[in-house]
C-alpha cells in the first residue's frame, strides 16, 4: 500500500495521543488514504493530519462496547467503523447513502483486509430490510443529528439484548430526556453514560424488545421531526 504525504505526521500524532503501538501504523495509513481521497471529493471536513487525528482517536473510544455482528450507519469517510474494524477485526456492516463514499469504504475494506460489507442506502430504507433489521449485537452512528434521531435510525437494526452506542457532545438536558423517552418508544432503554472529557460522552442504549415496524419513519422525517424533542 502506497504511503501518502500525511502518513508520517499522522503516525506521530497517533503515537502522541497514546494509541496502542500495534494500531498506529494501519490507522495512519487509513488516515492518509482519507486525506488523499478528500482531495478528489469530500469525505470529511478534516483536511489536514492534525485535523483528522482526533477523529481517529475518538473512533477508538467505542471499541470497548462493540460486539459482533456490528453495524455503523452514516459511515461517511469510515468513522468510527474503519478504525473499530482495524482495532478489533470484527466484521462490520456500513450503511452509507452517498455512492462515492460507499465505494471508498468498499475499497478500504479490501485494501486493509477487513471483513464486512457496505450498503449504499438510506438508513430509513435499510432499517426495513429483513436481512438487516434486528440482526446486530452492537451499532454506532457518529452523527451530528439529534440523539432521538440517531436512536430512531439505529435501534431498529439492533437485536434484543444488543446495544446502540451513541457518541454525543454537549447535548442539553432537554435532548437527554428526549433520548430517554424516544428509546422507550423504540424498544430500548438508556443503560449508561461514559464521560470522555471536553463535553464528549458515550451513551449506551440497550435494546430490551423489538422496535415497532413503523420505525424508522419515512426518509427524512426522523431528522426533520425528532421523536420526543
Amino acid at each position: 500500500m502506497i504511503e501518502t504525504p500525511a502518513h508520517d505526521e499522522l503516525r506521530e500524532l497517533l503515537e502522541a495521543a497514546g494509541v496502542e503501538a500495534a494500531l498506529v501504523e494501519p490507522l495512519a495509513r487509513f488516515g492518509g488514504r482519507v486525506l488523499e481521497t478528500n482531495r478528489r471529493f469530500n469525505l470529511t471536513g478534516a483536511k489536514t493530519a492534525a485535523g483528522l487525528a482526533p477523529h481517529i482517536v475518538d473512533s477508538l473510544t467505542v471499541v470497548p462496547f462493540v460486539r459482533e455482528p456490528y453495524v455503523d450507519i452514516g459511515s461517511g469517510g469510515g468513522f468510527p467503523a474503519i478504525p473499530v474494524a482495524i482495532a478489533t477485526r470484527v466484521r462490520v456492516t456500513m450503511i452509507e447513502t452517498t455512492v462515492k463514499k460507499a465505494n471508498f469504504l468498499r475499497e478500504t475494506l479490501e485494501l486493509f483486509g477487513l471483513s464486512g460489507e457496505v450498503i449504499a442506502e438510506r438508513a430509513e430504507v435499510a432499517d426495513h430490510d429483513e436481512r438487516l433489521r434486528g440482526r446486530f449485537a452492537s451499532g454506532t452512528a457518529r452523527a451530528v443529528s439529534s440523539a432521538p434521531t440517531v436512536a430512531e435510525l439505529l435501534l431498529p437494526l439492533i437485536e434484543t439484548g444488543g446495544v446502540a452506542i451513541l457518541q454525543r457532545r454537549n447535548d442539553e438536558e432537554r435532548e437527554r430526556q428526549a433520548l430517554d423517552d424516544a428509546s422507550l418508544m423504540l424498544g430500548g432503554t438508556i443503560e449508561s453514560e461514559t464521560e470522555l472529557g471536553d463535553g464528549r460522552r458515550i451513551v449506551l442504549v440497550r435494546k430490551t424488545g423489538p422496535t415497532q415496524i413503523r420505525f424508522p419513519r419515512r426518509t427524512g422525517i426522523p431528522e426533520k421531526r425528532p421523536l420526543c424533542l
